[in-house]
């Protein structure tokens, strides 16, 4: 097999470097969290994705506003974003030394190039689905354009989620490329993200699987699967239609306004 170029950080644009891996704890039930981090630690993550632990992983994850004092991510509690107020707030956070960088989740290209526009702190990274079923190449390559960092959730394709239609991991095409390579289906869905140019955020709360997720440095998918694994039939899991989108209220009447059309 090919030597690999090992990936363990990307450089963002202010100059700090953000770990390749992180461990995702969206969902993950808070009596288990704190041990699945432990472990994570453990074995070599230097990247947590933590929101879940504050309680607020929805209201910071979408470009969506809550009324105040509203509890609950209904359609009806949800006002229309100020982007550009709720970006200079955060742009204070990192003037002021206390964030060495800062960021959004689930901006389209539209809404990252009008936030790009006004932007006196440009984000360095956009958080959004990604995996070899839903690659992105687009908005992919308009960060790249603009030295935004994309990083990937969902890269396993959130298996046993119920919101869930498809298993990512059980794709003909990857298992093909896992057989080549001597590796499961979910460490070359990570590495294929790695080897595109993304941070990924694999969910687990199972020791065996987040040692097996970090085991993704020392190899890597020859070009010839990696060019085979853009082959995969695409679809966008996180619809957001049952959260975000309302016909009558809310700020998106339809999924295609809140992904301006990349679905």
């Amino acid at each position: 097999m090919e030597m690999a170029h090992e990936i363990r950080f990307f450089e963002l644009n202010t100059g700090a470097k953000i770990p390749s891996l992180g461990l995702g704890t969206a969902q993950v039930d808070p009596s288990l969290v704190g041990e699945a981090v432990a472990t994570a630690i453990k074995v070599g993550y230097r990247h947590i994705d933590c929101a879940q632990l504050y309680g607020n992983e929805k209201e910071i994850h979408l470009p969506v506003r809550m009324k105040k004092g509203s509890i609950g991510i209904q359609p009806e509690n949800l006002i229309q974003p100020d982007i550009p107020c709720t970006w200079k707030a955060m742009e204070a956070l990192y003037v002021s030394g206390k964030a060495r960088a800062i960021g959004v989740s689930n901006f389209s290209s539209k809404k990252l190039g009008h936030l790009l526009d006004v932007a006196r702190v440009p984000p360095a990274v956009n958080q959004v689905e990604c995996h070899p079923s839903w690659q992105q190449p687009g908005l992919h390559a308009f960060c790249k354009s603009k030295g935004v960092h994309l990083s990937g959730y969902s890269p396993l394709g959130s298996p046993g989620s119920s919101w869930v239609k498809s298993d990512v991991l059980k794709n003909p095409i990857l298992g093909m490329v896992a057989e080549k390579v001597g590796k499961t289906p979910a460490q070359v869905a990570l590495r294929w993200g790695l080897q595109t140019g993304h941070s990924v955020l694999p969910k687990s709360t199972d020791e065996g699987r987040i040692k097996d997720n970090f085991d993704i440095f020392n190899w890597s998918i020859p070009e010839v699967s990696l060019a085979k694994l853009s082959e995969i039939e695409q679809e966008r899991l996180m619809t957001g239609d049952s959260f975000f989108v309302h016909e009558t209220c809310g700020p998106y009447r339809t999924v295609e306004e809140l992904w301006d059309g990349e679905i």
